[in-house]
């Protein structure tokens, strides 16, 4: 297919771009670079702009038949999306709004949207199902609901056909390392664990060590970033022989803790950097796992990294070849 990526120079997009350029797609990758990078484009084109400018949107969209958009551009930073919550809702919600504006206008067939676990809010459940009802607890998740909400009213009123997944927790990199997460101050778990072991932090805290969990710290389901980018690969072979609009959960279905996560990066590195145990943060659930029974049976999809392990191992690969490109650079 002809596809578009917005976003397809970050950290997610960049590792879908690569898998779809092996799949044989062909690729523009529409992108701000305002957390991305050039080097990361490893297929197809880049188109330097940004969602907010509708004429230029409107512009790559004239320039070449689409036959598909893959959407990842965002914001995706909780606690700043609670402070900044129009940066949310302009970046995340208006702009997938002007390029739902440019699928209509092209007739472009198929679309593949990034959302996220973030929808859920704060189940009791702790596995939880695409079902369920939403009820995002921050504008970040609220965004990507609205997201959500539009694209499956415009595919009721056209002939486009979605896979909206939703990410949980991801992590990890390319295992060959070429392509691994780099945005700056990022807040994953196990991003921040590297990046203790290569000393671009001092430390990191653990928030809440009372939940009722194996070791008191909250539970979450991590899946690798190539598995993620498989999805969508699949995702997009779904459509194309007739598969309906469709939600998926990205995840593994099963979770670890804060503790286990930590213990695993200073076994794998051997580094005992400092740990921090601190008070629960608001809005933290306890547990957060996938029910992805829908995206095994609905894609074939099955995971090839599901393997903590092998998660960070690649994240701390990543880290340290990351690290030495920048100070190369200085």
């Amino acid at each position: 297919m002809k596809v578009l990526v917005t976003g397809g120079a970050g950290y997610i997009g960049s590792h879908v771009v690569r898998q779809l350029g092996k799949a044989g797609h062909d690729i523009v990758v529409f992108d701000n670079l305002s957390t991305g990078y050039r080097w990361a484009v490893t297929c197809g084109e880049l188109v330097v702009g940004d969602l907010a400018d509708e004429t230029a949107v409107d512009g790559v969209f004239s320039s070449h038949r689409f036959d598909a958009v893959l959407h990842f551009a965002a914001n995706i930073v909780v606690p700043e999306s609670v402070s900044n919550p129009l940066k949310y809702y302009s970046n995340n919600t208006r702009n997938t709004l002007n390029l739902l504006q440019a699928v209509a206008r092209h007739q472009t067939s198929y679309m593949v949207f990034s959302s996220t676990a973030a929808v859920y809010g704060m189940p009791e459940e702790t596995v939880l199902a695409e079902e369920r009802p939403l009820a995002p607890i921050n504008p970040y998740g609220a965004s990507k609901m609205m997201s959500e909400r539009m694209i499956m009213d415009y595919a009721a009123a056209s002939s486009l056909n979605y896979v909206i997944l939703r990410y949980f927790n991801v992590a990890g990199a390319n295992p060959d390392g070429l392509l691994g997460q780099a945005t700056p101050e990022a807040t994953h778990l196990i991003k921040v664990a590297c990046e203790c072991v290569t000393g671009q932090r001092p430390g990191m805290s653990v928030f809440g060590t009372d939940y009722a969990t194996r070791d008191g710290t909250c539970v979450r389901d991590y899946i690798h970033v190539e598995d993620l980018a498989k999805a969508h690969v699949m995702a997009l072979d779904y459509m194309a022989n007739g598969g309906k609009s469709n939600v998926l959960n990205c995840g593994y279905g099963r979770g670890f803790t804060v503790q286990e996560v930590i213990d695993v990066v200073k076994r794998l590195s051997g580094v005992d950097f400092p740990v921090e145990r601190t008070g629960r943060r608001a809005g933290d659930p306890e547990a957060l796992m996938a029910d992805n029974r829908k995206i095994v049976n609905t894609l074939g999809w099955t995971p090839d990294y599901d393997n903590l392990d092998t998660i960070v191992g690649t994240a701390l690969a990543w880290e340290d070849s990351w690290l030495a490109r920048r100070q190369n650079d200085r």
